[in-house]
């Protein structure tokens, strides 16, 4: 995958409006006192905020069927001792 802008860390939604067409949303960090800070500003004509909504609640739920996956193999593994499965990162295609 190739990134061809900033990339932002962002562990929740600080604020969100919509004006002339645009939605703007404002991610935050959670800091080291617990509260929220701005991390940056996602703007996407409102147009497309349907199609990126449903590309993250797709993305949801292929992260949830591979949790659940190595979960099972987890649960084999430990009844049927052999190599440790892999765990960790996967990628989406």
């Amino acid at each position: 995958m190739t990134t061809t802008g900033p990339t932002l860390f962002t562990d929740g939604i600080l604020d969100a409006s919509v004006s002339h067409g645009v939605a703007r949303i404002t991610l935050a960090q959670t800091q080291a006192d617990g509260k929220p800070a701005p991390s940056g500003q996602l703007i996407v004509p409102l147009m497309q905020l349907p199609a990126l909504v449903n590309g993250l609640a797709t993305l949801l739920k292929q992260v949830e069927t591979r949790m659940r996956e190595q979960q099972a193999q987890q649960q084999q593994s430990v009844a049927e001792p052999g190599p440790a499965p892999a765990t960790g990162a996967f990628r989406f295609g």
